[in-house]
């Protein structure tokens, strides 16, 4: 599955033909480079690495400048890897452009979801709580309740949904359409919402390749 790297814009909404409003994020794809072809006989495994923006070189460390010194392209600020069986059709240190997505097609959308920190029950898993301010009950109404059985089994099953750390994981989103191409801008207009902050960078995969 072949894609580019793109960068959450935002949001914003616009209207389709038959004039429905609909909601959609704005995203900055490529120029991408290819940094790294993977093969069987090398890496175990085919795939392409691709970069975009562009780092400076005293922001990079040497082993990451020779990497991208074999590529013959100046140190990118992000790498991601694109599994496909197609890597003889790529050239090493040539770029990948917006054009390779067309308008209407689906595609998959890989980022990492916002951080919200440490999180209760009810909206981290979507608890009621424990009820209302009866009884005494001044301070359960997000209360997680009882977490275990009592002498038979003893203790709390691995597992239990509790309160914890929430977000900052790897999201994937799939089968978004893509509603518009602005080539001049590297821009496409995707229906709905993609994981990550604004100017986070996100895996654009095309649905049809692999």
């Amino acid at each position: 599955m072949v894609g580019l790297i793109g960068k959450n814009i935002g949001m914003t909404s616009i209207f389709l033909e038959n004039g429905e409003n609909v909601p959609c994020t704005i995203v900055k794809v490529g120029p991408c480079y290819i940094v790294q072809i993977k093969t069987i006989e090398n890496d175990g495994y085919f795939s392409i690495q691709l970069g975009i923006d562009n780092q400076k070189i005293k922001k990079t460390n040497k082993s990451l400048f020779n990497h991208f010194k074999k590529a013959g392209l100046s140190p990118k600020k992000k790498l991601l890897e694109f599994k496909t069986n197609k890597v003889s059709d790529f050239i090493l240190g040539s770029s990948i452009n917006i054009d390779l997505f067309k308008e209407g097609e689906l595609v998959n959308v890989k980022g990492v979801s916002k951080g919200k920190g440490f999180q209760g029950v009810v909206k981290r898993h979507n608890f009621s709580g424990v009820g209302e301010k009866t009884h005494g009950q001044h301070n359960r109404l997000r209360a997680p309740g009882s977490i275990g059985a009592g002498s038979d089994p003893s203790r709390v099953f691995k597992g239990k949904k509790m309160a914890g750390r929430m977000g900052k994981k790897s999201v994937t989103i799939k089968n978004l359409k893509i509603l518009k191409i602005n080539p001049d801008y590297n821009i496409i207009i995707l229906k709905g919402a993609v994981p990550g902050n604004k100017n986070s960078y996100l895996m654009i995969q095309k649905k049809e390749w692999n």
